[in-house]
């Protein structure tokens, strides 16, 4: 934040010119504005997240000694969604499409949760219909928040609306045993 103090042409005179070192001493020049600071901060750490998001995809879909880790539930976007569906190959995905404002979506998140860390045979996912992920949402036929869906070899074979979480659990049990 800047102090602005009115100067009076008076108190400047001809013998006191303001030059480019005087600007670069006192940070006009030289210096980025917070504004453009802040929006470089931002996409860096966008980009940064970006990357950590696809660690966290690859590692959730990894096995260890044989075992899928236990309790990862991976945020995606319109971006890695279906290479990670891809590359579960014949797992059973879960997909719970929320938004940050639903009521039901913030009730279903633990019960969603839960079931990650019980259920280590199947990957579960989660993507938030904003603005940016709405090319997806549109393009697996989102019509109400919750949605789960749940894909086998790369097709949606079974989908729960709204905060049912007795149907989204049987609904899982079926497609596993299938």
């Amino acid at each position: 934040m800047a102090l602005r103090l009115p100067v009076s042409h008076a108190s400047w005179s001809s013998a006191h010119p303001i030059t480019s070192a005087d600007k670069v001493r006192s940070g006009i020049i030289g210096r980025r504005s917070p504004s453009i600071f802040f929006r470089i901060s931002t996409k860096r750490r966008e980009n940064v997240e970006k990357r950590v998001r696809v660690a966290l995809v690859r590692s959730s879909l990894e096995t260890v000694g044989g075992q899928n880790l236990i309790g990862q539930v991976t945020e995606v976007g319109k971006d890695d969604f279906w290479p990670i569906v891809k590359s579960a190959g014949d797992k059973t995905v879960v997909l719970d499409m929320y938004t940050q404002w639903c009521g039901p979506c913030k009730v279903m998140a633990p019960k969603f949760q839960e079931l990650s860390e019980k259920y280590v045979d199947v990957v579960f996912l989660k993507l938030d219909c904003n603005q940016e992920n709405k090319p997806l949402a549109k393009e697996l036929g989102i019509r109400v928040v919750p949605t789960f869906k749940i894909l086998k070899d790369n097709k949606v074979v079974k989908e729960v609306t709204g905060a049912k979480f007795d149907e989204l659990v049987a609904a899982i049990e079926a497609v596993r045993r299938s």
